[in-house]
C-alpha cells in the first residue's frame, strides 16, 4: 500500500537526503512503490544505490529486483555474497529467480544453487536451459492445481495452501491424473460460484502453449482472449508452466519496441541496458551504408542530366550529393530522435539519466557522422576528379553533425514547451534535418571548392 505521503516524494527528495545520510533516505522511501524504488536506484551513483538496498529486507529486496532494469540488476548483483542472492533466490518466483541469476557470473551461481534445496534447483536448472524468446524462458513453475472431481471449497483450500508460492494471479488449473490441463478456473469463477459446485461444472477452457513456442505468440494469445495465465505443456501435454498476463503484455510491448528500434536502424540492446556508443554505433552504420549507397547512385544518374559533369567541379557537381545528404541527415536524426521519445514516455529520463542519454545519442550521432564523411570522402575522391571528393566529404560530416545535435535537442525541446515530441518529433525533425542539412551541406562545399 502506498504511503500517505507518497504522493510529495520524489527522486530529488531522495538524492538530497541520500547525500547526507543513507539511514534518512532509507526511512524517506518507506511506502514507496518498488518500481519507484528501483527507477530511483538506477538514477543514483552504483554505490549509494548498494548502501541503502542493502538496508530492505529480502522481501523487500526482491520485490524491487522484480521490476529493476536489467543494468541496475546487474550492478546490485555484482556486489551480492553467494548468502545474499540465495535468499534472494528463494524468495523470488521460479522465473524472476532465473532472470536473476543469469545476471551473477557462472561460479557464484553454481554457489546458489548448491546451497538451496536440490528440488529448486533442478528446477531453476530446467528453467535456465530454455531459450528466452520461447514460452519456457517466461513460464514459472509456482501454479495451483485441482482435479476435477474436487469442490469449487477445496480449490479455495488449495489457494490458500500453495498461495504463497503460486503466481501473482488466483487462477487455478484443473489437471488429470496424469497432470494434463482439462479446465481452468478463474478467480471470478472461485469468487462468484458455491464452495459445494464440482470444479469441473465451473470450470472453463484451459488455453495453453507448447514450452517451445515463440514468446510472441504468447503474447498474442494472451492479448487475443483476455487472459490472466497462460498454461505450458511440454511434448506429451503435461502442465509444466504458467506465464501471466502481466509478464506476456510486457513482452508483447519490449517485441513492438524493438520492432520500432529495428525500423528506424537503432539498437534494441537500449531497451534492456545502457549499451555503449561504439555498440550503438556499430548497430546503425548498416542502415547508414544502405543510405550511402543508394545516394551515390543517385548521384550517378544525376550527373547524366546536370552539367558541370566533366573539367573543374561546379555547382551542379555539388547539388548531385543532395539526395545523399537529405537521406543520411534524416536518418541519424530520426535514430537518435526515435530513442528519445520512447524513453521520455516511459519515464526514464529524469535528472542525470536525461543528460548521460543526451550525451550518449549526441556521441553516437556524431560518430555515424564522422564514419559516413570518411568513407564518402574516399569514394567521392575515387570517383570524381580534384578536390570535390574532400569537400563532399566534410560537407557530409557537418550536415550529419548538425542533425546528430538536432535529434537529440528537438524532442528536449518539445518536452520542456509542453509539445508532445511524439507529435512534434518525427515530421518536424525530418523537414528541419533535410533544410538544414542541404544549406550546410552546400555552403561548406561551395566554400571549400573556391579556397
Amino acid at each position: 500500500m502506498a504511503h500517505p505521503d507518497h504522493e510529495e516524494k520524489s527522486l530529488s527528495g531522495f538524492q538530497d537526503l541520500l547525500r547526507s545520510s543513507t539511514t534518512q533516505a532509507s526511512g524517506y522511501w518507506k511506502g514507496v512503490h518498488a518500481a519507484d524504488r528501483a527507477e530511483w536506484l538506477l538514477a543514483v551513483l552504483p554505490e549509494d544505490a548498494w548502501r541503502v538496498f542493502s538496508d530492505l529486507s529480502t522481501e523487500d529486496k526482491a520485490e524491487l529486483l522484480e521490476h529493476a532494469e536489467d543494468e541496475l540488476r546487474r550492478e546490485l548483483v555484482d556486489r551480492m555474497s553467494a548468502g545474499d542472492l540465495r535468499d534472494l533466490v528463494e524468495e523470488m518466483p521460479s522465473d524472476e529467480a532465473v532472470d536473476l541469476l543469469e545476471e551473477a557470473d557462472d561460479r557464484l551461481t553454481e554457489d546458489v544453487l548448491a546451497a538451496i534445496p536440490a528440488d529448486v534447483a533442478r528446477e531453476l536448472r530446467e528453467l535456465s536451459a530454455y531459450d528466452s524468446d520461447t514460452a519456457g524462458g517466461l513460464m514459472a513453475t509456482e501454479f495451483i492445481t485441482v482435479s476435477p472431481t474436487e469442490h469449487i471449497g477445496d480449490a479455495v483450500k488449495a489457494i490458500r495452501k500453495q498461495g504463497e508460492d503460486a503466481d501473482e494471479e488466483l487462477s487455478v488449473f484443473v489437471v488429470n491424473d496424469q497432470g494434463r490441463p482439462l479446465g481452468f478456473l478463474t478467480d471470478r469463477i472461485l469468487l462468484s460460484q458455491p464452495i459445494h459446485t464440482p470444479v469441473q461444472d465451473a470450470m472453463v477452457v484451459p488455453f495453453t502453449i507448447d514450452v517451445h513456442a515463440d514468446k510472441e505468440d504468447v503474447g498474442r494469445l494472451v492479448e487475443k482472449y483476455g487472459l490472466n495465465s497462460l498454461g505450458v505443456v511440454d511434448a506429451t501435454g503435461l502442465l509444466i508452466g504458467v506465464i501471466s498476463a502481466e509478464d506476456a503484455t510486457e513482452v508483447r510491448a519490449e517485441e513492438a519496441e524493438e520492432d520500432l528500434l529495428r525500423l528506424v536502424g537503432a539498437s534494441p540492446d537500449s531497451l534492456h541496458a545502457r549499451p555503449s556508443v561504439a555498440r550503438q554505433v556499430r548497430a546503425r552504420l548498416p542502415l547508414m551504408g544502405i543510405t550511402i549507397l543508394s545516394g551515390l547512385l543517385s548521384a550517378k544518374v544525376l550527373r547524366v542530366f546536370l552539367d558541370g559533369a566533366g573539367g573543374d567541379p561546379g555547382p551542379s557537381d555539388i547539388l548531385r550529393y543532395l539526395p545523399l545528404i537529405i537521406g543520411l541527415a534524416g536518418n541519424v536524426g530520426v535514430q537518435s530522435s526515435t530513442v528519445l521519445v520512447r524513453a521520455m514516455a516511459l519515464g526514464e529520463l529524469e535528472g542525470s539519466r536525461q543528460r548521460a542519454m543526451l550525451r550518449r545519442e549526441t556521441s553516437v550521432g556524431l560518430s555515424v557522422g564522422a564514419i559516413c564523411g570518411a568513407l564518402i570522402t574516399l569514394v567521392v575522391m575515387w570517383l570524381e576528379p580534384g578536390r570535390l571528393g574532400l569537400a563532399v566529404g566534410i560537407a557530409t560530416l557537418t550536415a550529419v553533425a548538425f542533425s546528430a545535435v538536432l535529434g537529440t535537442s528537438v524532442p528536449v525541446a518539445c518536452q520542456k514547451v509542453g509539445i508532445d515530441p511524439a507529435i512534434v518529433a518525427g515530421p518536424f525533425l525530418i523537414c528541419l534535418s533535410d533544410i538544414a542539412g542541404s544549406v550546410l551541406f552546400v555552403v561548406v562545399a561551395k566554400a571549400l571548392l573556391t579556397l
